[in-house]
């Protein structure tokens, strides 16, 4: 557990430690986050963009949309205007009125005013729209202002003309024209309307240095139908029917609310005459310019512009598109836009959730990443493991085991690990065994020659002694006494001195089934055998071995002596050869005695270790079977279960590829 009152950076470090124990863990955490914030930052970012373009087209399309519904409402305004021009050029009275023919009753100019007047009650409910009356020179001769319902009679000013050149070209050719057209200040002038078109120029940022048109300012823009007057060839004048866009934002408004568009503008040149654009102080924005790129697509080239665009004060998705007068001019612009702003919270919002989905994915990712890592990286735990216990066994610890916690090749890595530990344990013993035997051996030859030669006469004066007859029964008893010990003193340094010959090995190539059958025909026949049955499994086709037949005949020889005091009521005796791989045979040699205790089984090949009772065997025996068994390159193992009995395992190559040394004769292998 982590104690919160230690440092904190104690505590961050051990904290850290828990969370990461394992090697590379916190890296390989470190490197599944990178990736998955790569690529959900990419994903983020492509999906971001996806949806902005999506989003940019939605709002072009949309503004594409508004600008058709705008321009069919400008001109269904004007084809309405236009159809109440040709209803007036057609009311009798009006041509009555240039012929001297009146037929409502009226006498002067004024009346006519007034008969006017009256026709234009009732078709115009919203709006700045204007009926001039002109003779042929373009002199007004009459004119009306319907101003939201209200009819006003216009004074004219004879200095001024009204002649328009859609209104003498409408004249001239006798035909009905209709179209945008600039109304310069001359012709407000003449029938005093020029204060309600004027508009002051306001500046404005990212506007062109000087105006599109020089009249901007003074001049008005106005959706005008002309209607001449004409009877038998004779043109007497023409019927003027116009909306005054200055300051009147009736068919802007009209457009807002039906059509659904968020803002409209109608520019003469580029200065905004009727808009629904509202400045910062929310005030519309009359007399603001056009930006000058825009300006310079629309006015100057004449295309449509349609993009994001900077409207007064912020930036709009917009389109514009040019306004042209009945002869190909263009005098203005109307336009249709959607605010940015909008559109980029809505873009924000959806970037921020975004953001938000892939921070919570990294987090879902960094918090899973934990658990995964540490199962991945949880074998290099065990490879520190195994590096420290190799550490270990290179200062001497041969005892050290790598731990197994975990399968796959790391776990078969540390079994492969521990089992070569085990063989260089036991090879190791082996050798200190060898060194023992072999240091022994020498002390052995020199014990057994220094003790051979008194042993010798002591036995013989014994001897000569005991058969001597005049002693008494009492020195009789003693001298057999001196003679079974001295007896045994030469059993057992015989056992020294055959011990002392394993060092030379007279290898021919023999048949060790023969071998085996020669030894138990010989040894059944003893005594000490009376209750022992031999069972033997020779394999028939069990190759020929090159050994020495004398040493290995005692090997079994000792073998079988041992296995029969293990079972002193007798029993049974197995002996089996078998052919093994890598040019190998095995002997085994099996009773069913009483076995040998676990704690002795690693005592066995010790010179002078036994079991037996005292006097019952010397503890060469064994010690002699294992230098026998190294000379011949051989390896020999036992496997002994209490009560139930032992098997000796002797393994022997085929041949003894060893270096062969001359030492008297051909055969003789060195040790």
């Amino acid at each position: 557990m982590i104690d919160p009152s230690q440092p904190y950076s104690n505590w961050f470090i051990r904290f850290f430690k828990q969370l990461f124990p394992a090697p590379f863990q916190f890296t390989l955490v470190v490197a599944f986050s990178l990736v998955a914030a790569l690529s959900f930052g990419v994903g983020a970012w492509v999906i971001s963009r996806t949806i902005d373009q999506y989003l940019v087209t939605s709002m072009t399309e949309r503004v594409s949309r508004d600008m058709r519904l705008a321009q069919a409402f400008y001109v269904d305004h004007l084809k309405w205007i236009e159809d109440i021009t040709v209803r007036l050029a057609k009311e009798p009275n009006v041509l009555g009125f240039f012929q001297g023919k009146p037929m409502g009753g009226w006498q002067t100019t004024s009346d006519f005013r007034a008969y006017l007047s009256t026709q234009m009650r009732g078709l115009f409910d919203q709006g700045n729209h204007v009926v001039v009356i002109v003779d042929r020179e373009g002199k007004v001769k009459a004119a009306v202002l319907v101003e939201t319902a209200n009819v006003i009679i216009l004074e004219h000013d004879t200095r001024y003309s009204f002649a328009l050149p859609i209104v003498q070209k409408a004249i001239q050719e006798r035909e009905i024209f209709s179209a945008t057209e600039i109304i310069p200040e001359e012709a407000l002038l003449s029938i005093r309307l020029a204060e309600k078109a004027r508009i002051p120029i306001l500046d404005t940022p990212r506007a062109a240095p000087q105006p599109y048109d020089p009249r901007e300012g003074s001049a008005g823009l106005a959706l005008v139908s002309v209607a001449p007057l004409h009877q038998k060839g004779q043109t007497f004048g023409a019927v003027v029917v116009f909306h005054l866009i200055n300051n009147d934002f009736t068919l802007v408004d009209r457009i807002k609310t039906v059509a659904g568009v968020d803002t409209v503008t109608i520019f003469l040149g580029d200065q905004r005459v009727s808009t629904n654009v509202l400045t910062e102080q929310g005030k519309r924005a009359i007399g603001t310019r056009l930006s000058a790129e825009v300006g310079e697509v629309v006015l100057y080239k004449g295309e449509s512009f349609v993009g994001p665009a900077f409207v007064v004060n912020q930036n709009y998705i917009t389109r514009y598109d040019p306004l042209y007068d009945h002869q190909g001019n263009i005098i203005g612009i109307l336009y249709v836009g959607a605010s940015q702003g909008r559109f980029l919270r809505l873009l924000t919002a959806f970037n921020r959730q975004v953001a938000l989905i892939a921070l919570a994915s990294i987090l879902i990712t960094f918090v899973l990443a934990i658990p995964v890592s540490g199962y991945i990286t949880r074998p290099l735990g065990e490879l520190r493991k195994l590096v420290q216990t190799s550490q270990k066994v290179s200062q001497g610890d041969l005892s050290a085991r790598a731990p197994v916690n975990v399968g796959g090749e790391v776990g078969l890595v540390a079994s492969s690990f521990n089992t070569m530990l085990d063989t260089l344990q036991s090879t190791q013993d082996k050798l200190i065994q060898s060194e023992k035997l072999a240091s022994l051996g020498q002390l052995a030859a020199g014990v057994a020659h220094e003790l051979n030669n008194p042993l010798a006469t002591i036995l013989l004066y014994a001897d000569i002694l005991r058969r001597e007859s005049a002693l008494d029964l009492q020195y009789q008893t003693d001298l057999e006494t001196i003679i079974n010990k001295t007896l045994r003193c030469k059993q057992i340094v015989s056992g020294l001195l055959n011990f002392a010959r394993q060092t030379q090995v007279n290898a021919q190539p023999t048949s060790v089934n023969d071998l085996i059958q020669e030894l138990i025909e010989i040894e059944k026949r003893h005594t000490r055998y009376e209750k022992i049955v031999f069972n033997l499994e020779l394999e028939a086709a069990l190759p020929l071995a090159e050994l020495d037949a004398a040493q290995f005949r005692e090997v079994l020889l000792n073998l079988i002596h041992n296995a029969a005091d293990a079972m002193p009521d007798g029993g049974k005796i197995t002996i089996r050869t078998a052919a093994k791989p890598d040019d190998m045979i095995a002997v085994e040699v099996q009773d069913e005695g009483k076995g040998i205790p676990p704690e002795h089984l690693s005592k066995l090949f010790t010179p002078f270790f036994t079991t037996k009772p005292v006097g019952k065997g010397t503890g060469l025996g064994l010690a002699i079977i294992y230098g026998i068994v190294k000379m011949h390159r051989g390896q020999i193992n036992v496997q002994s279960e209490v009560g139930r009995g032992t098997t000796f395992t002797i393994s022997l190559p085929i041949k003894l590829n060893l270096h062969r040394e001359s030492q008297g004769e051909e055969g003789i292998i060195g040790g």
